[in-house]
């Protein structure tokens, strides 16, 4: 069954990408195509807010981009050296607050403890901080994309938590994505399913998919990383089969309508499995109860996933 997924493979060098891996692992064959690309801008004036920690509370990062914007930032031997001097040791006195485990990842790379990466969501995270932070103290530093949404920034205001907001990338639509698109529907058919990892992706797509699907995207299941991409999708009048209530590979596969057709996939097998008479199984008594006890050992680590990460409609 064929899945696609929306959004920039990982470096191949850091090993096969999350997603792809974790839907294969159920005989998924999953693609990814991507849907936006990017321009760093503003890393010198970024570096040097990252030389003053003293000026601020702590850092805020809401995607991997903003990340490497400050990996970048941090390039050069001698901005590298002060950084690892002293300045990172001064940052970890502070807090670094991330949304998701991707960004995580970036962010203990750099040298930085994370917190917030369960969070999942503006929403939940700028909760979190308020949470943790005192109203009118030295202002949060904030490492953006120009397509940021205003919701951490309104939340954070409302509360009283200053934020000093520095947009350090450009964001815009992948040149080869109609191509990619086009190549995918011709050669690989109508997908099962297709998630949407961001609301830039849903307004960029939509119209393509429209167009290669034709008639048949009634058929295909739409699935969003997150509860913001959703909305993105709802207003545009894509119906949301589930949403994963955390940007990683194991809360989409948990809410994937697709693990439903699993479970009850599974069903059926110990069902003929445990049938004597099925002309199907030609097995042994004993070889039948190793069978049906892997089959139940894989249904029980599906419907603990699906019960667990369920959001679906």
């Amino acid at each position: 069954m064929k899945v696609l997924l929306l959004k920039e493979p990982k470096d191949r060098d850091s090993g096969p990408d999350p997603y792809i891996q974790e839907l294969g692992l159920y005989g998924f064959e999953a693609a990814l195509i991507p849907v936006l690309s990017f321009e760093f801008v503003s890393l010198q004036t970024f570096f040097e807010k990252l030389s003053h920690p003293d000026h601020y509370e702590g850092l805020i990062f809401t995607s991997p981009r903003a990340v490497e914007a400050a990996k970048l930032c941090l390039g050069e031997n001698s901005k590298n050296e002060a950084w690892s001097n002293s300045l990172k040791e001064k940052w970890n006195t502070k807090s670094a607050y991330v949304v998701g485990k991707a960004t995580a990842s970036l962010v203990e790379e750099i040298g930085l403890a994370p917190q917030g990466e369960k969070c999942g969501n503006a929403e939940k995270l700028a909760a979190y901080i308020c949470a943790r932070e005192t109203p009118n103290s030295s202002p949060l530093l904030f490492p953006c994309g120009s397509l940021k949404r205003e919701v951490l920034p309104t939340i954070l205001k409302e509360k009283g938590i200053s934020l000093e907001s520095l947009t350090v990338y450009q964001t815009a639509q992948h040149p080869s994505l109609q191509e990619s698109l086009k190549n995918y529907f011709s050669q690989q058919g109508i997908p099962a399913s297709i998630t949407f990892f961001s609301p830039s992706g849903v307004r960029f797509c939509l119209q393509h998919i429209q167009k290669f699907s034709g008639d048949l995207i009634n058929q295909i299941k739409f699935a969003a990383i997150g509860p913001t991409t959703a909305e993105a999708m709802e207003a545009e009048g894509i119906p949301v089969s589930c949403t994963a209530e955390n940007p990683s590979p194991q809360d989409l596969a948990a809410v994937s309508s697709l693990k439903k057709r699993i479970i009850l996939f599974l069903i059926q097998k110990i069902k003929i499995q445990l049938n004597p008479f099925h002309s199907v199984v030609k097995m042994t008594f004993q070889q039948r109860l190793i069978s049906v006890k892997n089959l139940v050992l894989k249904l029980k680590r599906h419907t603990l996933i699906f019960v667990h990460g369920i959001n679906c409609s």
